[in-house]
């Protein structure tokens, strides 16, 4: 059943990432919940185009990814739970919350050290923000994330079926929190408290560099509230706050080929790494989050 689960990872993959985009594109425009200011032609067509650049420099370059690695890994007995005696649903549960705090850490990172940053703000560029933003990377931070997956599963040892259910997850969650979806707001203070939601990850794409260097987490929301990067709601409110980094502020600036080349322009540092990161912007909803 695992094996056959494993084998059809392309599959599973593809059809969780494509049903999840449809399903967030009909919410969007069913309820959306802000204006949009640039025209979604400009936008989808430019971030869907980077997403399959991105994929197809990364099979290019990587004989092998995470799934991979970790079926090898039991093979061989490489890594911590392959050599530790931890029963299979614990190492699984183990896994996957330890992968999704690499992925924490890692985001950290690539604001924190500005050669990252210069790569990383391809992602914070756009101009609005919708599940398509969720796909908006540049294809080296791509391929330095892969290596540092890499890392992680070959060190953890995890089974790869946690290791597949992570990505599918985090593929997944990764759409629904660039959302520009309308949450009543009692669901969102609900659903915050075990997952990253669109109003929260908002947040972390306001231009405002006090709230860019929090709510870092993609997936789970634990991280950023127990390490101190958690800021409940954008000082401006969500409809009033301004999406993206000072920089790029131009519709052309959208387009893929000013995105492959946006981290050879201009100064590593940018407003976004002039202020830490913070653990408290105080609004009028913060005691309600």
């Amino acid at each position: 059943m695992t094996e056959a689960f494993l084998n059809a990872e392309p599959t599973l993959r593809l059809a969780a990432f494509l049903g999840v985009l449809i399903i967030m594109v009909l919410w969007e425009v069913a309820t959306p919940r802000r204006r949009r200011d640039i025209p979604r032609v400009i936008r989808w067509t430019n971030n869907i185009a980077l997403v399959v650049f991105d994929t197809v420099i990364l099979r290019l370059t990587f004989p092998i990814l995470a799934v991979g690695l970790a079926v090898i890994a039991e093979e061989q007995g490489w890594g911590l739970f392959n050599i530790l005696d931890v029963p299979i649903g614990l190492s699984i549960v183990a896994s996957m919350l330890l992968l999704d705090l690499a992925i924490y850490l890692q985001h950290v990172m690539f604001h924190a050290v500005p050669g990252l940053w210069r790569l990383h703000r391809t992602h914070h560029a756009d101009l609005d923000f919708d599940a398509t933003t969720g796909l908006r990377f540049h294809p080296v931070e791509i391929l330095i994330s892969m290596g540092i997956k890499l890392a992680v599963v070959a060190a953890l040892g995890p089974p790869a079926i946690a290791v597949l259910l992570f990505e599918v997850l985090l593929n997944s969650t990764a759409l629904f929190n660039h959302g520009n979806i309308n949450l009543p707001h009692r669901v969102d203070r609900v659903l915050r408290l075990v997952v990253v939601t669109p109003d929260m990850h908002r947040v972390h794409h306001s231009v405002d560099p006090r709230e860019t260097n929090s709510n870092y987490g993609f997936n789970l929301p634990w991280w950023d509230r127990l390490l101190g990067t958690y800021v409940a709601q954008p000082l401006r409110g969500h409809e009033g706050m301004e999406i993206g980094i000072e920089q790029f502020r131009t519709r052309r600036d959208l387009w893929l080929d000013r995105m492959l080349l946006q981290p050879l322009r201009g100064p590593a540092y940018g407003p976004a790494q002039n202020v830490p990161s913070v653990s408290k912007v105080t609004t009028t909803s913060d005691k309600d989050q």
